[in-house]
């Protein structure tokens, strides 16, 4: 009997045990090393990306310069204040370094928390932090070469047949795609919303699937705001996007709840 309970207790403490604990003063130290190492990535990726925002910038602009040599205009954007172009390529430096730093930082923040958290917990941090950064990529890229296009030709379009002349404000037209690059970014993160959703209790499988036809109302409603073009088939594959993401979600539900119901029948067999 002795002999099996600390077998057991080699199992567990081998999965199980936790990283070495610290103490709150110790914690303080740990944080502000961290801390120190995150901003000191921004600055280095910041000076980096001094050099690359020329070059960014040229390339983000490239979607309103199609649009607008298409429909005979000059493509250049303008400036309103001296200092205009200045700021932008300050602004985009940070932006840069905080994205070429960001993989430092999860480092940093994953060295912090992780003494501090099981094996298992380790692992499902690892993966959800991955899921959540290339959907996040997957969204902006989408965004990119997709949808920012058919919105610029639509905008441009529509200014084309008033009276009026476009000429777009270099920091008023990166704000636009700001908006709406973070915005897919943040559709994208579908699946993850609908694992906490899950997680919780919120919703499950079952649920899901039933009420797809209300998922589908807004998801057209989603798709039709971000294609705003009379062309159907855009607007379908922005809904089938919409609808694959929704059906991954579904999926990693179903895991979930899988998952917490073997737990259930393994702690009440326990008993």
């Amino acid at each position: 009997m002795t002999n099996s309970s600390q077998s057991d207790s080699a199992i567990v403490s081998t999965t199980e045990e936790p990283g070495a604990q610290m103490t709150f003063f110790e914690h303080l130290v740990e944080l502000r090393k961290r801390l120190i190492n995150s901003l000191a990535s921004i600055v280095i990726g910041s000076a980096v990306g001094w050099f690359v925002a020329p070059h960014f910038i040229t390339a983000m602009a490239r979607p309103i310069t199609i649009a607008l040599t298409q429909a005979g205009y000059d493509g250049k954007l303008i400036v309103t204040n001296p200092a205009g172009y200045l700021n932008l390529l300050i602004t985009t430096s940070i932006y840069i370094g905080i994205v070429m730093a960001s993989p430092w930082i999860l480092y940093q923040i994953w060295l912090f928390v992780a003494p501090a958290l099981y094996k298992r917990e380790r692992s499902a941090i690892a993966g959800f932090l991955f899921s959540t950064v290339f959907l996040f990529l997957a969204g902006i890229a989408f965004g990119y070469f997709v949808s920012l296009p058919y919105v610029l030709h639509f905008l441009v379009k529509i200014t084309n047949e008033g009276p009026v002349k476009p000429l777009f404000e270099i920091g008023q037209y990166f704000d636009l795609i700001l908006l709406i690059l973070l915005g897919l970014g943040l559709v994208f993160e579908l699946p993850v919303l609908i694992f906490f959703l899950s997680l919780f209790g919120i919703v499950t499988p079952k649920f899901l699937i039933k009420n797809f036809r209300y998922a589908l109302l807004v998801i057209t409603i989603l798709a039709a705001v971000l294609t705003p073009t009379p062309d159907a088939l855009t607007m379908i594959l922005f809904m089938s996007v919409l609808v694959a993401l929704y059906f991954i979600g579904v999926a990693v539900s179903w895991v979930v709840v899988r998952k917490r119901n073997q737990r259930q029948a393994a702690a009440g067999e326990g008993q």
